[in-house]
């Protein structure tokens, strides 16, 4: 993939990962920044997803500034290999998860997926996992909530890639 992005696409995801400008015509600033049109920017953008150099371009929610204060990991056992990937996918289907994983799971540690659930309360995050377990038949789940956040960013990919003129 490196040979095929050049020097313009390099600055133009560099200012794509970041903060996208509030404003009506968000793109037409970032064009105008990077001396390009506005229809230039959504042409790039829009075949960058076409090459799925994206998985999706959307707005990240401060959860916590909007009031979501409970934040649990919620930590399934699927012993099943055979049955995690629908059980994980119908647990990530849940409007309260914002993300799920599958990983490896160790003699001591038997959980092999792990959703992200926001609520207000601890109490209204383990009614949700609740839900979720019944839903799912596992029941073999805890709870670890969030007691201190030490870094949120997304993630920045193209601040130190080469650019080559």
């Amino acid at each position: 993939m490196k040979k095929e992005i050049n020097a313009a696409d390099v600055k133009l995801m560099t200012e794509l990962q970041g903060s996208i400008p509030m404003s009506k015509r968000p793109f037409k600033e970032i064009a105008n920044k990077l001396k390009m049109t506005e229809d230039e920017v959504v042409e790039k953008v829009q075949s960058y997803g076409n090459k799925k150099y994206y998985r999706r371009f959307g707005a990240t929610l401060r959860h916590q500034k909007a009031g979501f204060k409970a934040n649990g990991m919620v930590i399934w056992s699927v012993p099943d290999e055979s049955m995690r990937t629908k059980i994980g996918e119908r647990l990530a289907s849940h409007r309260e998860v914002s993300h799920g994983y599958e990983r490896p799971s160790f003699d001591e540690w038997p959980y092999h997926i792990y959703t992200m659930v926001h609520g207000e309360t601890e109490a209204e995050v383990r009614g949700i996992a609740k839900q979720m377990s019944a839903e799912v038949g596992i029941t073999d789940y805890d709870v670890l909530f969030s007691t201190r956040e030490f870094k949120k960013t997304s993630m920045r990919y193209f601040d130190n890639w080469p650019v080559c003129e």
